[in-house]
C-alpha cells in the first residue's frame, strides 16, 4: 500500500471511532478529517470539496424546503386524521398506521414524516387507549423500508446516485429502488402485524408515564411570622387544592412522607407539592406560603406564557455528559426540567445531579415561544408542546399535497431531472405561501448536509489512493470467492457501518468498497452499490443508527434491549429480500 493509502485508512478509522466515543458533533468530526485530507496532500481542495457541489446533497437540501411546506400546511396530519380511523384492536392499530406511513416515506424524507407523524399518533394512541410503545417502532420502522421504493424517499438513496451519477455515469429512475423496496415494505409490514404486538412492550412513552405531563414537583415555603404557622395541614386548607397534592414535608433535614392531614406546619417548612402546572398558580394564592429556593421559580417568563414541552436530547446538545445543574440548562434555554425519561423510565433523585445523554426525553417548563425558538435546531432531535398554539395552516395541505404530486409525477416521467422538479415544488411551496420564506429558511438541515458532502472527500480518498481495493482484497478472503457471497459480505459491512456511524457516512465509505469488490471478481457493480443502498437504510437493531429510531425511543418509552428483540428479526429479513432480489434485477 502506499501512503497516501495508508493515510485514509487510519483517517477512515479514526473518523469512525471518534464518532462512535466522543461527543463530538459529526459534521465537525468529517469536517476535521477533510482538513487533514486536504493539508496532508492525499485529496486536492477540489476534489476534498466536490461533495458540496453534487447533484444529490443539493437534491436532499431542495427536499428539506418541499418537506418544509408539507409540514407547514398540515398535509401530513391532514392525511392521517383520514387514514388512521378508529381500529378496535391494536394489530389493526399497528396495520392503519403502517400503509400511510410507509406511502408518505417514499415520496418525503422518513425524518420528516417522523416528526410529524410523532404527535398524531401520540394523540391517536391515546384516545384509541393502545400503548404507545405499541406503535411508535412500527411507525419508525414502515418510514425506514418507504423510504427506499424511491430516489427521494431517503437521503441515502440520493446520495447513491449522485455517486452513481458522478463516478460512474450511470443514471437510475424515479422508481427503480421499487423492485426491491415494495417487497421490502410488504414483508416488512406483515412481519410487524404478526409480530409487533407480542415482541413490544406494553409500556407508556414519557408524556403518558406522567399523566400527559399533568403532574409535577412544585416547592413551597411556610413564612416565618405568617398565618399558617401553627396550623394543621388540614386547617391550613392544603388537604383541599384543586390542582395538586401535598406529598412530603421537609422540616430541618428530616423528610416527612404520606403526611397526615393532622400534622402541626412549622415555620420554614419545605413541602412538596404534585400536581398540574395549575398547581403552583394556586399556591401562590395562599397567604403564608412563598416560592422554595428553585429554578422553577427564577424563569423570566410571565406564569401567562408559560407551557409544558416535550424535548428529546440530540447528539450537539452542549450539556451531554453533565448534569442539569452544570450545564446550566435555565439559564441557556429559561426553561425548567420537570423530569428525565431513559429508555422509557422515569429518573428519580435529585433532578440537578441527572447526567444528561443522547435521547433522554425530557419535561420542561418554558415559555410559549420554546418550540418555535429550538424546533430547528439541533440541540434537540424533536421538540413537541401540550396543546400548541400555532396549529398549521389546513387549508393549504391540499396545495401542498398537490404540488408534491406534480413534483413525482414529472420526475418519474423522466421530463425533468430530480433536482429541477424539486427546485420547481420548493418555487411553488413558497408561491402559494404553503411555508413562509423565514421558515423554509430554517428547515435546512446544514449538518447534515455537511457530514454528506465531507463524507465524499472519504470516499474520493479510499478511491483514488487505492485504500477501496486493499479493503476489498482483505474482504475477499478466497480467490475464487462466488459473487453472492462477496454480496453478502458487502451487505453486512454495511450493515455494521450503519449501526455505528449515520447512514449516510456508510453508504459513502461502502461505495467505492463495492466498486472495487465488483472488478476484482469482473463483475457487475451495480447488484453491490444497491446492496449497499438498501444496507445502509437498514438499521433496525439500535435507536441510534438511524435517526427516526432515535426519535420514537423517548415517545414509545422503550428500552434499547427492545430494538434488538424485534430489530434482529427484522434486520434478518431485510438482508434476505435485498440479497435474494437484487442479483435478479441487476445481475451479476
Amino acid at each position: 500500500m502506499t501512503v497516501d493509502a495508508v493515510l485514509t485508512i487510519v483517517t477512515v478509522l479514526l473518523v469512525l471511532t471518534a464518532l462512535v466515543v466522543t461527543h463530538l458533533a459529526p459534521d465537525v468530526i468529517l469536517m476535521i478529517a477533510v482538513t487533514f485530507l486536504i493539508v496532508s496532500g492525499v485529496l486536492p481542495p477540489a476534489d476534498a470539496l466536490a461533495g458540496f457541489g453534487n447533484t444529490g446533497v443539493l437534491t436532499i437540501a431542495t427536499l428539506y424546503l418541499v418537506a418544509a411546506g408539507l409540514k407547514e400546511s398540515g398535509a401530513i396530519q391532514w392525511m392521517a386524521h383520514r387514514l388512521l380511523g378508529q381500529p378496535t384492536s391494536t394489530r389493526t392499530a399497528q396495520l392503519r398506521l403502517l400503509g400511510p406511513s410507509a406511502g408518505l416515506s417514499a415520496f418525503m424524507n422518513n425524518t420528516a414524516v417522523i416528526a410529524m407523524f410523532i404527535p398524531a399518533v401520540q394523540e391517536w394512541a391515546a384516545r384509541l387507549k393502545v400503548a404507545p410503545s405499541k406503535l411508535m417502532i412500527p411507525l419508525s420502522y414502515a418510514c425506514i423500508v418507504g423510504g427506499t421504493c424511491t430516489l427521494i424517499g431517503t437521503s441515502t438513496n440520493l446520495v447513491i446516485v449522485g455517486l452513481l451519477d458522478a463516478e460512474q455515469g450511470v443514471q437510475l429512475s424515479m422508481f427503480d429502488p421499487a423492485w426491491i423496496g415494495v417487497p421490502l415494505v410488504i414483508v416488512g409490514i406483515a412481519y410487524l402485524f404478526f409480530f409487533a404486538d407480542k415482541l413490544l412492550p406494553d409500556r407508556q412513552g414519557a408524556l403518558e408515564q406522567l399523566e400527559s405531563a399533568r403532574e409535577y414537583a412544585v416547592e413551597a415555603m411556610v413564612e416565618p411570622g405568617g398565618p399558617l404557622v401553627g396550623k394543621t395541614i388540614a386547617a391550613a386548607g392544603l388537604r383541599s387544592l384543586t390542582y395538586g397534592y401535598l406529598a412530603e414535608i421537609e422540616r430541618e433535614g428530616e423528610l416527612l412522607t404520606a403526611v397526615s392531614p393532622e400534622v402541626v406546619l412549622h415555620a420554614n417548612d419545605a413541602l412538596v407539592f404534585i400536581g398540574s402546572p395549575d398547581c403552583a398558580h394556586e399556591l401562590r394564592r395562599i397567604h403564608g406560603l412563598a416560592p422554595a429556593e428553585g429554578d422553577i421559580h427564577k424563569l423570566d417568563i410571565r406564569h401567562s406564557r408559560r407551557r409544558i414541552v416535550e424535548a428529546i436530547i440530540g447528539p450537539d446538545f452542549p450539556g451531554l455528559g453533565q448534569s442539569i445543574r452544570k450545564s446550566r440548562f435555565r439559564s441557556l434555554y429559561n426553561a425548567v426540567v420537570l423530569s428525565v425519561s431513559r429508555h422509557g423510565e422515569r429518573l428519580t433523585g435529585k433532578l440537578g445531579d441527572i447526567e444528561l445523554q443522547v435521547g433522554d426525553t425530557l419535561l420542561m417548563e418554558a415559555g410559549d415561544d420554546f418550540v418555535g425558538q429550538y424546533r430547528h435546531r439541533k440541540d434537540f432531535l424533536l421538540v413537541s408542546a401540550l396543546n400548541d398554539s400555532s396549529p398549521p395552516n389546513f387549508k393549504k395541505a391540499p396545495v401542498a399535497l398537490g404540488i408534491l404530486t406534480v413534483m413525482v409525477t414529472v420526475s418519474a416521467a423522466g421530463l425533468i431531472s430530480i433536482l429541477e422538479a424539486a427546485l420547481l415544488a420548493t418555487f411553488a411551496m413558497l408561491a402559494t405561501r404553503c411555508v413562509p420564506i423565514g421558515k423554509a429558511r430554517r428547515e435546512i438541515d446544514l449538518s447534515v448536509l455537511i457530514v454528506i458532502a465531507a463524507s465524499f472527500a472519504l470516499g474520493a480518498a479510499m478511491t483514488q489512493t487505492g485504500a477501496a481495493q486493499q479493503i476489498a482484497e482483505w474482504l475477499l478472503f478466497a480467490e475464487d470467492l462466488a459473487p453472492w457471497i462477496a454480496l453478502i459480505l458487502v451487505y453486512g459491512l454495511t450493515v455494521v457501518f450503519t449501526e455505528l456511524i449515520t447512514n449516510n457516512g456508510a453508504a459513502v465509505l461502502m461505495f467505492p468498497i463495492g466498486v472495487a469488490v465488483a472488478e476484482q471478481l469482473d463483475v457487475s457493480f451495480m447488484p453491490f452499490i444497491i446492496a449497499i443502498m438498501f444496507a445502509a437504510s437498514a438499521s433496525f437493531m439500535t435507536p441510534l443508527g438511524y435517526q427516526t429510531n432515535l426519535m420514537v425511543l423517548g415517545p414509545g418509552g422503550y428500552k434499547f434491549t427492545d430494538f434488538v428483540r424485534i430489530g434482529a428479526p427484522m434486520s434478518l429479513l431485510t438482508g434476505t429480500v435485498v440479497i435474494g432480489l437484487v442479483p435478479l434485477v441487476w445481475p451479476f
